[in-house]
């Protein structure tokens, strides 16, 4: 067993942060001593492992208690995951690095701004989230694809994209324009009746994600032609505002 300043020592971590950390129920000692002292034993301390990785990655406080707390939180899973993010963290890193070192070579301003975009990270931390099972959502879309055979979830895939095919019909309107909020609206009850409840909280979330640049991006694109990804985020983005 270790006190609450060994392993501050050990692990870099305020003992002023260790104990905020019990008082929110994010990582609570193995046990008290009579006088009521913290001790941490090698599976708290796994704990504490866990929870800097989420925090390198920057996750929230709230979010790290509720992913680590999940009665099916897979250790192992949310490894490979962590080790995703931190390579594509790395190689954004990397890029700014790579940017920095241009301007300096080159004297002056370069209009390349590439290396700010967090987008591969930003959506692959979304889904990870999701797959962490660490949302109501995600709860409740894991309970209704249990009730269905991969036929009918394939069908119910099929008609989503059947929406963005809507959506790009409509490109050349305005984001907000009556057409286009109503095609929106169709979009976020058929979240909610085939998936989970979308309410404008989650779908300003996903809208963020179809324009983000990736995965979702392109097979949005690739089924309702260019642009659609980019059109629909922005109708969601003014229907949630």
């Amino acid at each position: 067993m270790l006190t609450v300043h060994e392993v501050s020592e050990l692990t870099g971590v305020s003992v002023r942060t260790l104990q905020h950390y019990d008082n929110i129920g994010l990582l609570s000692p193995a046990m008290r001593t009579d006088a009521g002292y913290r001790l941490y034993d090698e599976a708290t301390l796994a704990k504490l492992q866990q929870i800097l990785l989420f925090r390198e990655l920057e996750f929230p406080l709230k979010e790290i208690r509720d992913i680590v707390e999940a009665p099916d939180f897979d250790k192992a899973k949310a490894l490979d995951q962590q080790i995703e993010l931190l390579t594509l963290k790395q190689e954004h890193l990397q890029g700014l690095i790579d940017l920095a070192k241009r301007l300096k070579r080159k004297g002056g301003p370069t209009m390349d701004f590439e290396a700010f975009d967090t987008s591969k990270m930003d959506e692959y931390a979304a889904r990870a989230k999701a797959e962490w099972g660490a949302t109501p959502e995600y709860k409740e879309y894991e309970a209704k694809a249990r009730t269905r055979t991969s036929d009918e979830q394939e069908g119910i895939n099929a008609q989503m994209m059947e929406l963005f095919v809507e959506f790009g019909a409509m490109r050349g309107a305005k984001p907000d324009a009556p057409e286009a909020q109503a095609q929106v609206k169709k979009l976020q009850d058929f979240i909610s009746a085939h998936y989970y409840q979308c309410s404008n909280e989650v779908l300003a979330g996903l809208g963020q994600m179809y324009g983000a640049g990736g995965e979702f991006t392109a097979n949005i694109d690739a089924a309702a032609g260019e642009g659609t990804a980019a059109f629909a985020a922005q109708a969601i983005k003014a229907y949630c505002s």
